[in-house]
């Protein structure tokens, strides 16, 4: 199993603390996202192709490949600033519970220090704790979340 990482090279930034900006790309065209989700195919992705949100949006993203197949991913945006968000960690259903899904985390986690971020962060859902956790590293953390439909539902 090869792990590639990139940063997105239409990123600034700061220097003085980064290493390489590898320009090592793979097709992360919306094909790629299908990919991992064939029986849920995202309603949105005409209007918010999945590879420019991509490019706009993420410091670096990390590829996992098993015979020039991609088979696992995750990325992180950030503030521009000191803060990373780990996002869309998934990993192909035959090949979860062998360390790929951690290995990515392992990998844009650094990947995000590297690029001058203090803090990543990351939300999960309960069932993912040891996951992340346990096998990522991360700490429980409190954290606020409000959706669109319960600020339509409750005036500000």
């Amino acid at each position: 199993m090869a792990l590639r990482a990139v940063r997105n090279p239409a990123e600034p930034r700061r220097t003085g603390r980064l290493g390489a900006n590898p320009r090592d790309r793979w097709p992360h065209h919306d094909a790629t996202r299908r990919a991992f989700s064939p029986d849920r195919p995202d309603a949105d992705a005409a209007t918010r192709p999945w590879a420019s949100r991509l490019e706009r949006h993420s410091l670096t993203w990390v590829g996992a490949f098993s015979s020039g197949r991609l088979v696992g991913f995750v990325h992180a945006v950030w503030d521009g600033g000191t803060h990373a968000f780990i996002l869309d960690t998934v990993v192909h259903p035959d090949l979860r519970h062998l360390g790929i899904g951690r290995d990515l985390v392992r990998m844009v986690t650094g990947e995000a220090f590297k690029a001058g971020c203090d803090w990543v962060h990351v939300d999960y859902e309960p069932e993912l704790v040891n996951f992340y956790q346990n096998a990522c590293g991360f700490r429980p953390t409190p954290a606020g979340l409000r959706s669109a439909g319960e600020a339509a539902a409750r005036p500000t």
